[in-house]
């Protein structure tokens, strides 16, 4: 069992309400054993406590077992963070397709028809503002005054909590951040409103602004990288945030800003990062050990049960003709074939310098390559990337919940995206090239044989490189945004547009509605163009 060396519970949950971004849809505890503010910050261990709230938000969904949810009418299965996620970034896109279109809100995601009824549109914009709600109310319950109040003086308890404050309002970033890739907009929250406020909206440009103002203030107080306990966050996962925001830039603002992402990539890469020796080991059930993660998103098969996107991932991995499951750590028959890989994401390894390349743990067998029926589980290839099988052998102690990490951020993410701004003309380009060719020889076993030159560094390489290194970890739909593939008809995948082929998606898409439960319950919101 994965030890978690903080406690990874809801308590925060326990207060009577917080306000939530939907009025009718408030974050209301249904644990028996409630606690009131002053009685969860009544001990030190409260207030660690509470802090491991605002983190669980994004791994678990309730306080119960693996189907429950706080958030009142959403299903936990379409509002978990991580599964919504994964969900948004990669079922829309040329990575993966889901057998099961029955299930609530996929058909209409990896066919990129959705609308603003779609229920995991739903479930990300709520459980993302939820981490906000959250955050805010943390921040609330850890002033000065009301940490003072309580007659706290010890300067060691002090000191702590000012570090769950920096670390929480990162959280609270990082919340805004997926806002405004996904969405374009927020209602605006933070400590200073009152509970249940419905925010004015904030635009693009609004939450940008905050969110590199926030993380550039609190950077310089957050702990060094690497120095923090297990499961919390530092000076490297702001910094993280940091570079995302900018390497989008000028499709979030419209002004290009490759320069300062590769400011903050340089400084994650001289933070003491080293690629883990084995790539697969960033995908198995002791991945918290690696040596390249900057943060991952906990899973546990036996504490924090829940059905998040490394579940899905292993269980949906499992063929429907081969049976692999007991090879992955889960039952033999999985879930029966669930996902399966689209064309044009297999053919990116077309080619020699992909034999043996540790990446491309693609099974095709007998299959056809082509999905001609997204019902036929047998049509299609299968991908053997994560598992529930230690770096060791030994299988999680559950057959159905994964002990498997989900990789948010790491090393090797940083280094394509100094490379990309080396390609756009910020950065070094040699340098570039050369942290390229360490991916490519970690995928060798150290070989230099797939290694690239400096002329061979373009755009479209890195696109496709982004593909083969970082699929199934919730980047593509922003990249193919960012290099201009995502809407449009310059490149299409299997049932883009609802066609089997792909056919051009209009521009409006790239960017999800704004869920109508949503602009049910705060009038403030508007709706996004095109829907």
């Amino acid at each position: 069992m994965k030890k978690m060396n903080f406690n990874f519970l809801y308590i925060l949950l326990m207060f009577t309400v917080l306000q939530s971004c939907e009025s009718d849809m408030d974050v209301i505890s249904k644990d028996d054993d409630v606690l009131s503010p002053e009685q969860l910050f009544s001990t030190p261990e409260g207030y660690k406590q509470s802090l491991g709230g605002v983190y669980g938000n994004l791994s678990l969904t309730g306080t119960g077992d693996a189907g429950s949810s706080f958030l009142s009418g959403i299903d936990a299965g379409t509002s978990n963070f991580n599964r919504c996620l994964w969900y948004l970034q990669d079922l829309t896109t040329d990575e993966v397709i889901w057998s099961y279109e029955n299930d609530a809100g996929t058909a209409d995601l990896q066919r990129t028809i959705w609308t603003a009824d779609n229920p995991l549109l739903l479930g990300m914009f709520s459980r993302t503002m939820a981490e906000i709600a959250l955050a805010n109310e943390f921040l609330r319950q850890t002033s000065e005054s009301k940490v003072a109040s309580r007659g706290n003086t010890d300067a060691v308890f002090l000191a702590n909590v000012a570090d769950y404050r920096n670390e929480v309002r990162v959280l609270r970033a990082y919340a805004y951040y997926n806002m405004m890739d996904l969405f374009g907009k927020a209602p605006f929250l933070t400590e200073s409103d009152p509970v249940n406020f419905a925010g004015p909206e904030y635009s693009r440009q609004q939450l940008f602004d905050f969110v590199e103002s926030e993380l550039t203030e609190v950077i310089p107080s957050l702990k060094a990288a690497k120095t923090n306990e297990f499961g919390r966050i530092d000076k490297a996962f702001a910094q993280m945030v940091l570079a995302k925001i900018y390497l989008n830039a000028e499709v979030y603002t419209g002004t290009p800003m490759y320069d300062k992402c590769a400011e903050q990539c340089s400084a994650i890469i001289a933070s003491g990062y080293s690629l883990e020796t084995n790539y697969l080991d960033n995908f198995k059930s002791d991945n918290q050990t690696s040596s390249e993660m900057i943060f991952t998103l906990q899973s546990d098969g036996q504490v924090t049960q829940n059905y998040g996107a490394t579940t899905v991932m292993v269980n949906g991995s499992v063929g429907s003709i081969e049976q692999n499951g007991t090879s992955l750590g889960v039952a033999s028959g999985g879930w029966g074939g669930a996902l399966r890989l689209r064309k044009q994401f297999v053919q990116k390894f077309d080619g020699s310098d992909f034999n043996g390349d540790a990446r491309k743990t693609i099974i095709s067998g007998t299959r056809s390559i082509d999905i001609a029926d997204i019902a036929n589980r047998d049509q299609g290839y299968v991908l053997a990337k994560y598992s529930n099988v230690s770096s060791t052998g030994t299988a999680g102690p559950s057959s159905t919940f994964v002990d498997t990490d989900f990789p948010l951020f790491r090393l090797a993410d940083v280094y394509l995206m100094y490379a990309e701004c080396a390609a756009r003309g910020a950065g070094i380009v040699a340098q570039g090239t050369d942290y390229v060719n360490m991916l490519r020889e970690r995928a060798h076993n150290g070989s230099t044989v797939a290694d690239i030159n400096d002329n061979e560094l373009t755009l479209d390489f890195i696109l496709d490189e982004r593909a083969r290194e970082l699929h199934w970890e919730a980047h593509r739909r922003q990249d193919l945004i960012r290099f201009g593939k995502f809407t449009g008809g310059s490149y299409n995948w299997a049932w883009k547009g609802n066609g089997a082929n792909g056919i051009a998606i209009s521009n409006n898409r790239k960017l999800f509605p704004i869920p109508t439960g949503s602009l049910n319950a705060n009038q403030n919101l508007t709706q996004n163009p095109g829907y």
